[in-house]
């Protein structure tokens, strides 16, 4: 297992957008000569963000008690941090306070009747739920069918454990093949869990995951030393899917309110388009294997009774 630091993330993470910021960038003058550091100097960062040396030296070295939101918004702005990266700075330096994380309701373990409803009733549109872990508790038959490999009893989400994204693009091979971004899969799924570890940094399941992949993927560990975070709520992914080959899907994510921490999945291919035929395709494929199972079950039955 590995144990969150939340000082260190804090420190790690303002050290490595300090050292992507160069002094053209924030509005410093050159002149010339060799820089020890790629990026801002500490002394730098704090004279852009009007505060002393030794109070943002402090702040990096992990120390962020009483530090204000004014402070960190004008850290926000010297670092140029998008939305996803600002609100992750706060978890972090929140996130060590004993009261913040009282507040902080935990995630919902099972999903609600009314939101496998909704996902059955989804016949035409791949969806699931995932949490901050990038486990997906629940999917409907499309997804299953779209995700297959995930689902695969036989494959890295066995163990009595819920399928998990992360898990499966860096520990099951066949993950390479089924996203032609492999790349890109691998960078998306390492800056949602940096994101989460700032949010829940007690989060012992998600703490045992971490652990596990950094100890059996070099590419996983490389990923995470980077300390970026992002936010994926839109966007499109492309499969290599082995029934129906090539898919460009668009992804809509929505968070379910009513249930902190799990998230709406859901993938639609534009109309007319081969992959929306590939999609209708793979639907009509999965409701006649999933026909052809209930008939082998009735049969099964019939001749048991």
């Amino acid at each position: 297992m590995v144990a969150v630091d939340t000082r260190k993330d804090l420190r790690e993470f303002l050290a490595t957008r300090r050292a992507r910021i160069t002094p053209q960038q924030a509005g410093l003058p050159t002149y010339g000569g060799h820089r020890r550091v790629p990026g801002l100097r500490r002394e730098e960062v704090a004279l852009l963000a009007g505060v002393s040396v030794e109070y943002y030296t402090r702040l990096e070295r992990g120390n962020a008690n009483g530090v204000s939101d004014s402070v960190l918004e004008a850290l926000v702005r010297v670092l140029q941090l998008d939305d996803a990266e600002r609100a992750h700075l706060y978890d972090l330096t929140r996130g060590a306070m004993t009261a913040a994380r009282a507040r902080r309701r935990p995630a919902r373990a099972a999903v609600r009747p009314g939101v496998q409803q909704l996902l059955g009733a989804m016949a035409g549109v791949p969806a699931f739920v995932q949490n901050g872990r990038l486990d997906v508790p629940a999917a409907n038959p499309l997804a299953r069918a779209l995700y297959a490999d995930l689902f695969d009893d036989a494959g890295p989400s066995s163990a009595g454990r819920p399928p998990n994204l992360a898990r499966y693009i860096f520990l099951d091979p066949r993950a390479v093949e089924f996203f032609p971004d492999w790349n890109r899969a691998a960078s998306d799924a390492v800056t949602q869990l940096r994101a989460e570890v700032g949010r829940s940094p007690d989060d012992r399941e998600l703490r045992e995951l971490i652990g596990e992949i950094t100890t059996r993927s070099q590419q996983f560990s490389a990923l995470w030393a980077t300390h970026d975070v992002r936010w994926h709520t839109t966007g499109t992914k492309r499969y290599h899917h082995p029934v129906v080959g090539d898919l460009t899907l668009a992804y809509e994510a929505m968070a379910l309110a009513a249930d902190p921490g799990q998230t709406l999945i859901t993938f639609t291919a534009e109309p007319g388009s081969p992959s929306q035929q590939a999609l209708t395709f793979l639907a009509s494929w999965t409701g006649s294997a999933t026909r052809e199972l209930a008939g082998r079950d009735r049969t099964s039955q019939d001749r048991s009774a």
